[in-house]
Formats: structure tokens, C-alpha cells, sequence
């Protein structure tokens, strides 16, 4: 966001703005929805054309009028006729889903007394004229107040309000009582005025002309593949989808209801269209495969012929209760003339554990398991191609997101990072515990190339599917257009679950090393990232090096590269070859149990240090940690000794050898010798010279906080270009909605590396700016590269 963008209009005294994005300010924290502001005169002072502009910027919340400095990266202006409609709306959530689609938002500022709307009462719509548009509340802050509509409700509606158009002793408009009531423009269906050419070119499907059934309709729908008839005793709204409440004729007029989607009901007027040609979808659909089955003789599945063991489904319960999950099992049950579906929930709404009267057909947690026959089982609609109307393919602004990408693209960098990335709907989309494997790959493969080898080279175990989906499903997606949507994740999870014979992969809860590990060794068979090597011994080969130590008291708020150091030196580890990539998991046991309370990210990690000292594998020399010369001899008990510096293996030179192991203290201490290549020895065999140093830079950190992962990436060489992701941020919708994924910037994080290591240390984590506290408290798994080395490996 530029900072003029934040200018408020000629004239306006305050500028008002709606955080897009959760803020911590002190202890305390804001959600995305609060609304803030501040006078033209702070935002001109802030932001004059004589000063550097600003980053930060000082406001009032509206919500309890305290003073806070925020990022204006997170503001997004509103115009004053628009602060008070959102302000009515309690929820900052649904506020800020409502300022973002705007649709509504925009109806509710061409709205004018008299105009016909369906309103929301108890989760039913009835239809009512607007009578007043306004404050109703005296005792408001004084800067601005929230405007709500004053409805009388007509027919259906008549005596579900509250009012008589009064409220709390003060007349707004009159009307018969119990027939008036006061609502945000967020429970309110603006239907089109006369003249009002902008929405009968965009006429929005909820209105009340847009509902098939109306309360008092008979209509048709079927129980247990029988078609039964009822009326419709109330029609309304959860979330984006319609229900109907039924009361089924042969069960008469008792309070005996069903709750039915509308798409599954249709009006008898309505019957007469579906019979000379099928629907493909309702009841049409319904009808054409029971004709299917009465003339075969068994059941048809050509509507369900894509559904396999691993398909993602969604099953319609009783009173129109949706669940989704998994297919685990195909087959048929005794006693049961049907082919049926073994399905493995996404929640706890089922009644088994994968058994049948005493047989296990499938495994999974107890009240996970449902049976039911597949023709119930509809593919998931979150997860199908871009000619459904799903809502998780489209990002916030309306656009189509390409699943694939027949082109690769290069890993983000600086601007171009933060132009396709940031955002809401950015990143990878999370679903069903996914967000492990969300942080890694996004970690992995935005900002960097380093391990791009994964995408291309034909490895000897190479699964080329696995392969072909992680680079035109995942990668090339994300590098494009900046979001991944959750089927394609669910797509490479399926694989996972097929080629690791682990059938928790597609909805359980992993640890980014098991992912890994699987997707680089078992599938892929890519070379290991480490070689080590411990005490002489054999080497060893690894992709994520674990971090184990015993506590160390001197060290309360150390940094990565002490950690890796402390590490190496007490398992007696040391490098084989210098990596490409170096992935490290930091010292936690679980999710809860961290070792140390806070640590410093590295931004680089030297590595010469703990590198094999062989004259076979070529490597480098070391540096005397004394006078800077050509060590000759390396000391492991030195490295405890607290007379020496915290950070750093011991090594010397002869003559600061000579002189260190001179002390009474340290007469005992062993050091083995160091080889020190050839042409050192002739280049300068009595002066000191400079010795080069071999280090990594990070790029990626993983962080835990209880059992959700986010990840940290470095998009850029400053200390401040850091970019944090967030592949469950938000949400849409309830159980059958989708989640949001989101990638913030945060420069904040440079405002702690730069702080002395004391003031660090004294920092109080719920004091920390922005997300700051998440990658110093919450690290879990640190990624450094070496670009040399990328070019050879």
C-alpha cells in the first residue's frame, strides 16, 4: 500500500480505516475487522511531502478509544458513509468480509426509506420496507455512530419484530407493534429500486425474487428413495447455502420437520419441467438414476463414477446436515444389496471405527467411520475443477486461480515477492490438518531455487506422478499467481498416502521432518541432503538434522549457530561435505516442551568449524580462534571452557596452542591436529593470513505454536524483508466452508535482531510487535542454503 492511498478525501476531518490483518499492540491485540482513525491533521503531519514517509501510523480504535501505532500495511481506508454500516456489523470478521466484498456494503449506501427488502429474523427471511436509516443509540462515542435500518415487517413477517418503530423510548417511525425491528445492513436483502439501473444489471441471486420456494409451497423431495411431499413451513439461510424446513404430508401436520438443502427440493409447479428432459442436477438427477436402477436391476453408479478409495466426498445426512471425508473402502456389506462406501470423517459425527457388525473394513479413530452407500456420496465440492462455481479457487478479488501451469516460473524475490504473494487468499490453502505440510513447501519452494532439483531431475527412485504434481500443481502455481489451492495439496497428499502405505497422510496431523523425509527418500529417492560423520565412524546420511543437547546454563537465550555448535560437538559430529541445503530442528520435545524460551535466528551459520578435517575430501583450512592465523590443532574441551568466547569450536595455531595449554587448567586437554592444505603452507608459511569461512544463509524458518505450523521466509537481503505465512489464517464459512490462507509482510522482526542479546533476552514475548514473538519463542525447524554448492548439487 502506498502511503498517499491513505490520504483521506478533501475535507473530511478524520480518516477512518479497517484493519485487514490481526495487530498486537502491547498486551493488547486486535482482530482484523476493528475499525480505527485518526484526524486529517496526525495523518498530515505523519505523512507530509518533507519527510521520509512513514511506515507506522498512531490511530484510535473505535471499538474502546485507546491510542495505538500500527503498520499501514495492515489499513485499509474507508470512506466515512461506509465506517458507519460496517460499525453496526458486531462480528470484525464478518466486517471485514463484508468491506471486502462490497457488494452488500454498496446496496446499503443506495438504500432509501421505502424501499421493499427481505430481512433476517431468526434465521428465517420475511419481506419489509425500510422506514429509517440512522443512529439509534444517544450515548455513542462522539466521532462517529453506527447506522442501522429501521424495517416494518410485512405479510409472513408481521409480529416476528421487536417494535413499533420505537427504540428505547425514542420514535423512529411508526408502525403496528411487534412489526418493527432494527437491523445492520448485513441482515438485510436489498432488493432493486425502480430506478436503479447498477444492481438490475448485477441482480444478486439471495433476494427474494432469487428463492425458488417460499414458505406455504408443496413440494416434493425424497426419504430413503422415496419421493415424498410436504410444505414448506420456512425457508432460510446458513452461511451461502439455502434450507428449507419441510413437513412431510404422511406425517401430518405435527411438529415432525425435515431440514432439507433447497437444492434437494423442488415445488410441485416446478415437477412438470423435469419429465420430458432430465436435470443433471436436484432432483432431475435423482429421478434419471432411480429409472437407471429400476431398468438394470441393480444399482446404477454412472453418477458417482469417478468416486474411488481416496475420493474426497461430501454425504447430505438426515435434516440436510452435511459431512465430508474420506472414501477408505468400496464394497458390499452382508446383508446390504447395495455397494457401499466405508468413509472416514473429517470430524467426530460418525459411529464407527471402520467396523461392520464385528468386522474391520477400514481403520480409523472411533466415531470417524460412517457406512453408507455410494450413490450418497457426492465428490467434494471444494475440490473439483475451475468449471464448478467453488468459492476456494477464487481468490478475494474475483479472479480464477489456475490449478496448473505447463511453464516453470523462477522462485520470488524483493518486489516481485511481496507484488504476488502478499495478501489475503495467498499462499497455500490449508484444509484437514494440512498446515505442516502447507509451512514446508511454501518454505521450501518460494523464495529460493535451492532444492528445485526436486521438480526436474530424474532421480533413480523418482515417482514421476509425485514429481508432476509437486511442480505443475503446487510450485509453478505458486510462483505464478501466488496461491495453491487445497486439491491440489490433497492431490500430492493422496499419492502420499498411497506410495508411504500410511493412510493417515490425507487427514491427520504429521511433523514437516515425516513429510520430508517420506516425499525426499521413500518417493522421490533424492541424495541425501547431510553427510555425517561421528568419532571416525561410518558416515551417515540424512535430510533433517535434530538438534540434541543437554541443558546448558550458560546459554538462556542463545542463537542457532551456538546451538548447531553445542550440538556437533557433543554427539562428535562432524560435516562431511559442505550441503546445498542444511535443514535443522531445533532442541523441543512435542508440541509443548521447548528447551529454551526464545532463540536467535542466524541469518547466516558458519559452517568452516564443523566441517571433516580430511586432506582426502578437500576441504578448506581453520582459523586460529585466537590470532586469526591457520589452525593446526583443534581442542574439544576448550570449547566448555568459559574463559573462551560462547560461539565458536576452539582451534589454534601451534603457538597460541602452546600458550592456551600452557595453564595449569588445561595442561590435561587433548587436541588432535588439524591438515592444513598444501598451497597455505606456500603461500605464506610464517605470516598470518586470512582464512576463508564457509557459510550458509537462511531462508525459511517453521514455527509451532501448540499443534498449527506457520512459516517465516526471507524474501529479500534485508534484515526487515521477511514475509510470514499462514495457510489457515481465516476461514469462510462454517463446516462446509474453506479456509483462507494468508502471507503478511513483517518487518518488525528486524527491530529484535537488532537488539543486543541482554535486551533480547528481557523482551517479553506477549510485548513483541506483530508476529514477531512467533519466530523468536515458536522456532521449530530452521532452513539454510549455500548457492555455491547449489550449482553442483
Amino acid at each position: 500500500m502506498t502511503m498517499t492511498s491513505l490520504l483521506p478525501p478533501a475535507g473530511d476531518g478524520n480518516c477512518y480505516y479497517i484493519l485487514t490483518e490481526d495487530c498486537a499492540y502491547g498486551s493488547k491485540y486486535f482482530q482484523a475487522g476493528n475499525m480505527c482513525f485518526c484526524s486529517e491533521r496526525s495523518y498530515l503531519r505523519n505523512f507530509s511531502d518533507d519527510r521520509p514517509p512513514a511506515c507506522f501510523l498512531k490511530v484510535v480504535m473505535l471499538d474502546d478509544s485507546s491510542t495505538v501505532t500500527i503498520n499501514v500495511e495492515i489499513l485499509q481506508p474507508v470512506r466515512e458513509e461506509m465506517a458507519v454500516f460496517l460499525l453496526a456489523v458486531s462480528s470484525h470478521n464478518e466486517r471485514l468480509n463484508y468491506f471486502l466484498e462490497r457488494l452488500s456494503l454498496e446496496a446499503a449506501l443506495r438504500a432509501m426509506p421505502g424501499q421493499k427488502v427481505m430481512v433476517e429474523v431468526d434465521r428465517q427471511h420475511f419481506p419489509g420496507i425500510i422506514r429509517y436509516i440512522g443512529s439509534i443509540y444517544k450515548n455513542t462515542s462522539p466521532v462517529l455512530s453506527p447506522f442501522f435500518f429501521g424495517v416494518e415487517l410485512q405479510g409472513e413477517g408481521e409480529n416476528r419484530g421487536r417494535s413499533d418503530g420505537s427504540y428505547h423510548g425514542t420514535e423512529y417511525f411508526k408502525c403496528k407493534r411487534n412489526c418493527g425491528i432494527f437491523l445492520p445492513f448485513s441482515r438485510i436483502q436489498f432488493t432493486p429500486m425502480p430506478d436503479d439501473d447498477y444492481v438490475k444489471q448485477k441482480p444478486k441471486p439471495d433476494t427474494e425474487e432469487g428463492v425458488p420456494v417460499k414458505v406455504g409451497d408443496a413440494v416434493s423431495f425424497y426419504v430413503d428413495e422415496v419421493l415424498t411431499k410436504g410444505i414448506a413451513m420456512a425457508v432460510y439461510r446458513e452461511g451461502t447455502q439455502w434450507f428449507v424446513k419441510v413437513c412431510p404430508e404422511e406425517e401430518g401436520t405435527t411438529d415432525i420437520f425435515r431440514e432439507i438443502p433447497m437444492d434437494s427440493v423442488v415445488k410441485e409447479s416446478l415437477q412438470s419441467l423435469f419429465s420430458p428432459f432430465e436435470s443433471d442436477m436436484g432432483l432431475g438427477h435423482t429421478k434419471q438414476m432411480k429409472r437407471e436402477i429400476s431398468e438394470s436391476g441393480e444399482e446404477c453408479e454412472s453418477g458417482n463414477s469417478s468416486l474411488e478409495v481416496n475420493s474426497m466426498v461430501q454425504i447430505t445426512l438426515d435434516k440436510g446436515n452435511q459431512v465430508s471425508g474420506i472414501i477408505r473402502w468400496l464394497g458390499y456389506l452382508p446383508q446390504i444389496k447395495h455397494k457401499m462406501a466405508g468413509v472416514e470423517l473429517d470430524e467426530d459425527k460418525g459411529v464407527t471405527a471402520g467396523e461392520w457388525l464385528g468386522k474391520y473394513y477400514f481403520h480409523c479413530a472411533p466415531k470417524r467411520g460412517l457406512f453408507v452407500k455410494l450413490q450418497s456420496c457426492q465428490p467434494d465440492v471444494r475440490f473439483q475443477c475451475l468449471h464448478n462455481s467453488d468459492l476456494s479457487l477464487v481468490d478475494y478479488r474475483g479472479q480464477e486461480v489456475l490449478p496448473q501451469a505447463s511453464d516453470s516460473f523462477p522462485p520470488l524475490r524483493n518486489e516481485a515477492a511481496v507484488h504476488v504473494l502478499r495478501g489475503r487468499m495467498k499462499g497455500i490453502q490449508g484444509h484437514c490438518n494440512s498446515c505442516y505440510m502447507d509451512a514446508a513447501l511454501f518454505s521450501l519452494f518460494s523464495c529460493t531455487s535451492i532444492l528445485d532439483s526436486m521438480l526436474f531431475k530424474p532421480f533413480p527412485l523418482c515417482d514421476r506422478n509425485v514429481q508432476s504434481i509437486l511442480r505443475d500443481e503446487i510450485v509453478n502455481p505458486l510462483r505464478k499467481t501466488g496461491f495453491v489451492r487445497a486439491g491440489s495439496v490433497m492431490h500430492l497428499r493422496e499419492q502420499l498416502t498411497e506410495k508411504g502405505q500410511c493412510s493417515s497422510f490425507t487427514n491427520a496431523e504429521k511433523d514437516p521432518e515425516e513429510f520430508l523425509n517420506l516425499i525426499m527418500h521413500q518417493i522421490l529417492g533424492i541424495e541425501p541432503l547431510l553427510k555425517l560423520q561421528s568419532g571416525g565412524q561410518k558416515e551417515q546420511d540424512c535430510y533433517c538434522y535434530q538438534i540434541f543437547m543437554d541443558k546448558q546454563e550458560d546459554l538462556v537465550v542463545p542463537d542457532v549457530q551456538q546451538l548447531v555448535e553445542h550440538s556437533f560437538l557433543s554427539s562428535d559430529l562432524k560435516l562431511v561435505e559442505i550441503p546445498s541445503c542444511f535443514i535443522i530442528q531445533m532442541p523441543r520435545f512435542g508440541k509443548e516442551y521447548k528447551m529454551f524460551s526464545k532463540i536467535i535466528p542466524s541469518l547466516e551459520l558458519d559452517i568452516t568449524d564443523l566441517l571433516l578435517d580430511s586432506k582426502l575430501l578437500g576441504n578448506g583450512p581453520r582459523e586460529c580462534c585466537v590470532c586469526g592465523d591457520v589452525a593446526t590443532l583443534e581442542c574439544s574441551e576448550c570449547f566448555k571452557d568459559k574463559v573462551f568466547a560462547a560461539m565458536g569450536l576452539k582451534q589454534f595455531c601451534s603457538s597460541c596452542s602452546r600458550q592456551v595449554h600452557s595453564h595449569y587448567r588445561r595442561k590435561t586437554h587433548k587436541p588432535t591436529r588439524l591438515h592444513v592444505p598444501e598451497e597455505f603452507h606456500r603461500q605464506n608459511p610464517r605470516g598470518s593470513q586470512q582464512v576463508p569461512r564457509e557459510k550458509m544463509e537462511l531462508f525459511a524458518v517453521l514455527c509451532i505454536e501448540t499443534s498449527h505450523y506457520v512459516s517465516f521466509v526471507k524474501y529479500g537481503p534485508e534484515n526487515e524483508h521477511w514475509m510470514f505465512f499462514d495457510s489457515m489464517a481465516d476461514r469462510h464459512g462454517d463446516e462446509n466452508g474453506f479456509n483462507i490462507p494468508m502471507v503478511t509482510l513483517c518487518p518488525e522482526v528486524a527491530k529484535y535482531l537488532d537488539l543486543p542479546l541482554a535486551v533480547l533476552a528481557l523482551e517479553q514475548p506477549r510485548d513483541m510487535d506483530g508476529v514477531a514473538k512467533r519466530l523468536f519463542c515458536d522456532a521449530y525447524m530452521y532452513m539454510y542454503q549455500s548457492k555455491k554448492m547449489a550449482l553442483y548439487k
